[in-house]
């Protein structure tokens, strides 16, 4: 059973609530099987990160300190690389349609567009975790016609484009993957209906896109953010209405996040 006191004990003050709230890792206690050697991956296991913005806010508040706690105590060799991505010449924009576009649409566009494809990733790490920046949060009403191939922001399309990712990710059962749910707008730079419509795609991510038993992992960022409600919250945020998160924020989770990526390396998720 994974230690559930492993970020805990590197966390202070007002976010102990989070452990409190039994928000560690990527899953709950009832959910965690024992590690098998089947499930474990070697000592050496590499992990790639990609993201923008948020997740490198993320990242610098210790995931990579976490991980070489972790690798110390225990004699592993795990190694986490971030990589900004999709990045110049592609758009800056990491939403649904992107990764659709990138790694599924006719097999994948990544290489016309420049910029590593899934197969690169693949070959060159064993844990492939990605997310998107928090403009996914600012969905639009449904238009009645859903478009996989559409890069406006509705349930609709987001719904069409992650089925389609899900299938795509399938095709790779040697590789694990860990998607974060996304990342919250504050209160000040959205709407209640843009707001509701995230936690209904995220509710729906976790309760019905998210398959037990296969090769993808998710980690609740929306959940930590939000703590139930539909936006980032004041006290988490950099201020200001800017939803990027703030450093004591990312202080807090980062072991968070370096506890998801451990239990997906042995197994011990699901």
């Amino acid at each position: 059973m994974t230690d559930k006191n492993f970020a805990c004990r590197l966390m202070s003050g007002l976010f102990m609530v989070l452990c409190a709230a039994a928000l560690t890792g990527c899953s709950d206690d009832d959910q965690v099987t024992q590690t098998t050697p089947d499930n474990t991956l070697p000592a050496d296991a590499s992990v790639v990160f990609l993201h923008h913005s948020t997740g490198g806010i993320i990242w610098n508040g210790g995931v990579a300190d976490a991980i070489d706690a972790y690798n110390t105590v225990n004699d592993k060799n795990y190694t986490v690389t971030e990589v900004a991505y999709p990045d110049a010449p592609y758009p800056w924009a990491n939403y649904p349609y992107d990764y659709w576009h990138l790694w599924v649409q006719d097999g994948g566009q990544a290489a016309a567009e420049g910029v590593p494809t899934l197969e690169s990733f693949v070959d060159s790490y064993d844990v492939v975790v990605f997310k998107h920046c928090f403009p996914v949060s600012g969905i639009n009403a449904d238009s009645g016609n859903p478009d996989i191939s559409s890069s406006v922001k509705s349930l609709e399309n987001y719904k069409l484009q992650y089925a389609a990712l899900k299938s795509r990710l399938h095709e790779f059962p040697g590789t694990r993957f860990i998607l974060w749910t996304g990342a919250a707008l504050t209160a000040d730079s959205s709407s209640p209906a843009a707001g509701q419509r995230a936690r209904e795609f995220f509710t729906w991510v976790k309760q019905q896109w998210d398959e037990p038993g296969d090769n993808i992992e998710l980690w609740d960022f929306f959940e930590l953010e939000t703590e139930g409600g539909n936006f980032l919250l004041d006290q988490y945020s950099a201020g200001g209405g800017d939803s990027h998160p703030a450093p004591a924020f990312a202080q807090a989770v980062a072991p968070l996040f370096a506890e998801c990526i451990i239990e997906v390396i042995e197994g011990r998720t699901d």
